[in-house]
């Protein structure tokens, strides 16, 4: 069974975009994997990364363990001004699905960083290796639903 670990803060810079309650996709590449929804005056972005490929710097800062058996999924929550939504009632369920296998639960937990709070949930990798994260996020009365696939490959 995949482990799944909570691990300490990482953010980026992340800007509003938009889509309601349809599914958002990305597909496959080194570049981290990202999606983006909209649920009325609230923006979710998510991206999917293996940890080695921060820089030492931002992962030492965070307290990230970089490792090419560790993928990342960080979601980060803003009001459509970009300005940070703690305490708005948004809620995320996150899984993971390795090809061919079962998805898994991703524990995602809060943090805060430069006044800015995101979601940040990992699970070990064996790299090569493809996994899709589903996510479905409810804010008020709206539900959407975001999905990346993502490679890994050896680091």
């Amino acid at each position: 069974m995949r482990r799944v670990a909570l691990l300490a803060p990482f953010v980026l810079a992340l800007a509003a975009c938009g889509g309601s309650t349809p599914p958002v996709t990305a597909s496959t590449s080194q570049a981290p994997q990202q999606a983006e929804a909209r649920l009325g005056d609230v923006v979710v972005h998510a991206s999917a990364l293996q940890t080695s490929t921060l820089d030492e710097a931002i992962a030492k800062r965070y307290g990230l363990e970089r490792s090419g058996r560790v993928a990342m999924l960080l979601v980060s929550v803003r009001r459509a001004d970009g300005s940070d939504a703690a305490g708005l009632p948004v809620s995320i369920d996150a899984t993971v699905t390795p090809d061919r296998g079962t998805p898994e639960r991703i524990t995602l937990r809060e943090i805060s960083v430069d006044g800015l709070v995101d979601r940040v949930g990992t699970v070990q990798i064996a790299p090569p290796e493809s996994l899709r994260f589903d996510l479905v996020i409810r804010y008020g009365n709206s539900t959407s639903t975001m999905q990346i696939s993502r490679d890994f490959f050896p680091q």
